[in-house]
Parts: structure tokens; C-alpha cells; sequence
């Protein structure tokens, strides 16, 4: 899930559901309430652990939190020298979840399917909105965390993606994120001066402000999906499965990166120095060997996502 959420397009969530844990994530989250608050405050601890499904969001989030960081720095040399293969995989990915979940959704009926058209409009709108300029303010930065936690909680929105649509995502995802790994490895070699670094306290801040909004959104977030797929289950998948098959409009792998400009035609760029992604630009590829190794890595992707269906159905069984 820590890997699926750092990349545009790709929703954590949707790991969650073809995993087979994606309702029982939800209700776990739901526990943090005014009951679970109480188990806290009076300091019985061992209670509130049992209460919120503590072993469970524990590892969860352990793995998310060691695949998110392990993966930022390689991530972002993958997409700059192999971009076309890394979104084939995802692409991949991301039929293999529609397979998955339209084989074991049996409640179709007019209402679930007017819910899965919706969905699939409303998930293929999203990828052709334009990208906002980026903005480092502290109350910006706190929204952007509550809206990208979306990718966690509701397969086939991406939280990456809309961090690129808000202008923020180099700086959220990738430069605070990286800030943060830098400083735990000059602490790792005994180097404490990188905390004094303006830059480096500067991202530190917008990270700890963005991690904030991010949990303040997840466990909202998680109250309200709580509630619909209690009261409205088929039509909450349903509308869930509409925005998977939506979202592959955003992770289509052939796609050319178009970047802002001047009336000059110069490039602009960000305070790092850095080219600024103002939309995609898609294309029908032509059939040569490129094309041939990203079909070969879209059916990977198809062949984990496969895989991760069998485990979850093999772990049932033995339940």
C-alpha cells in the first residue's frame, strides 16, 4: 500500500480490496472514536490496542511506512529512466484489481451499475483536469494531506494524482519525503548537521504539517466509508469499482509529459529548480520492441495483482 500511494494514479486502496483486508482497514480506523479516545485518556492502554485492532493497523502501517520511504529515492529513478514500464506495471495492476473485483461482485442490478458508470466518469474526468502551480503554505499543505489520504481509503482515487492536480506533489512526495530520508541517514553515520539546514527544516515542517492532515482525513474519511458500507454496501463497491476502471485513463503508460511555459517558450520552474507538470498528452503507441516490454510489464501487473487475489482467497481457507 506504502508503494501504491506514492505513485500518481495508482490508489492504495485498491491493494487493501484485492488483498481482501479493505473492510476490515476501514471498520479498524473507525474505531478511533469517543470510546477509544476515553480507553486512552484513562490510561488503559492495553484496551485501546485490543479496541482499534491494534496488531492489525500496527504491521499495516509498519510495512506502509518501510515501503514508502525504501521506495521514494528508487521510484524516482525508475520513472525518470524507465517511466514507460513503470506505469505499464501499474497499468497492469490496476486491470488485474477490475478482473478481480467484477468476478466476485454479484449484486448487479440497475442501481449498482448506474453507481459503476458514475464512477468510471467520474475517475476518467479527474485525469484530464489541468494541475494547479505549487504552494508551500502551511494551511495548503494541511488540506492537501486530508484530500491525498483519499488513496488509502478509497480504491481508484488516487492520492498521488491529486497531489499532482493541487501542484504539490514534488514537493509533498517527493522532496520532504527525501528530506527526511537524508536526515535519518546523516544520523545513521552520526552526522546531526543536516537539521541545520534551512532547507532541510523547511521540509521537515511541511512534512510533519502534511502527515497531520493526512491523519486527521484518514480517520474522518474513515468514519463516513464506515457508515455507507454498512448502510449501502453494493452500491459503495460499486461506485468504488467505477472509479478503478476510471483511473486507468490517468496511468495509461504511453503518455508524453507536458511541461509549463512562458509566452516566451521557456520552461518554468519550481523553487527547486525543477520543471513544473502542467497535464499528460496520450498516444496510440506504435507496435516496436518498447511497446512489446510494456505489454510483457502491464502483464506483470496483472500477474501480481493475480497473485495477491490467490494468497487472500488461499488465507481464508485456512481460516
Amino acid at each position: 500500500m506504502g508503494t501504491a500511494n506514492k505513485v500518481p494514479g495508482v490508489s492504495g486502496g485498491i491493494v487493501a480490496f484485492v488483498a481482501g483486508f479493505y473492510e476490515e482497514f476501514i471498520y479498524s480506523l473507525q474505531r478511533f472514536n469517543k470510546k477509544g479516545f476515553k480507553l486512552l485518556y484513562s490510561g488503559h492502554f492495553t484496551s485501546f490496542y485490543k479496541y482499534i485492532n491494534g496488531r492489525f493497523l500496527s504491521l499495516l502501517f509498519l510495512g506502509m511506512i518501510i515501503s514508502y520511504f525504501s521506495i521514494s529515492k528508487l521510484l524516482d529513478y525508475l520513472i525518470i529512466h524507465y517511466e514507460l514500464y513503470v506505469w505499464s506495471v501499474f497499468f497492469g495492476m490496476i486491470i488485474g484489481s477490475i478482473i478481480y473485483i467484477y468476478n466476485d461482485f454479484k449484486s448487479w442490478n440497475r442501481t449498482t451499475i448506474f453507481s459503476t458508470t458514475l464512477g468510471i466518469i467520474l475517475g476518467l474526468s479527474i485525469s484530464f483536469l489541468n494541475p494547479a502551480t505549487e504552494n508551500d503554505h502551511l494551511l495548503f499543505v494541511f488540506f492537501c494531506g486530508i484530500i491525498s489520504i483519499t488513496g488509502m481509503t478509497l480504491p481508484g482515487f488516487s492520492g498521488s494524482f491529486i497531489l499532482i492536480l493541487l501542484g504539490n506533489y514534488v514537493l509533498l512526495l517527493v522532496d520532504a519525503v527525501n528530506a527526511l530520508f537524508d536526515v535519518f541517514l546523516g544520523f545513521s553515520t552520526g552526522d546531526f548537521s543536516v537539521l541545520s539546514d534551512p532547507y532541510t527544516k523547511k521540509m521537515l515542517k511541511i512534512l510533519f504539517v502534511f502527515t497531520l492532515g493526512s491523519v486527521v482525513g484518514l480517520v474522518s474519511l474513515s468514519h463516513l466509508l464506515s457508515y455507507v458500507l454498512k448502510k449501502h454496501k453494493n452500491i459503495t463497491l460499486a461506485l468504488i469499482m467505477g472509479f478503478i476502471t476510471g483511473s486507468l485513463g490517468v496511468v495509461w503508460p504511453w503518455k508524453n509529459t507536458i511541461y509549463t511555459q512562458n509566452s516566451a517558450g521557456n520552461f518554468l520552474l519550481d523553487s527547486r529548480g525543477k520543471k513544473i507538470i502542467e497535464n499528460y498528452q496520450r498516444y496510440i503507441p506504435e507496435f516496436n520492441t518498447d511497446t512489446v516490454y510494456a505489454i510483457i510489464f502491464a502483464l506483470l501487473g496483472i500477474g501480481i495483482v493475480l497473485s495477491l487475489e490467490w494468497y487472500g482467497n488461499h488465507q481464508k481457507k485456512l481460516k
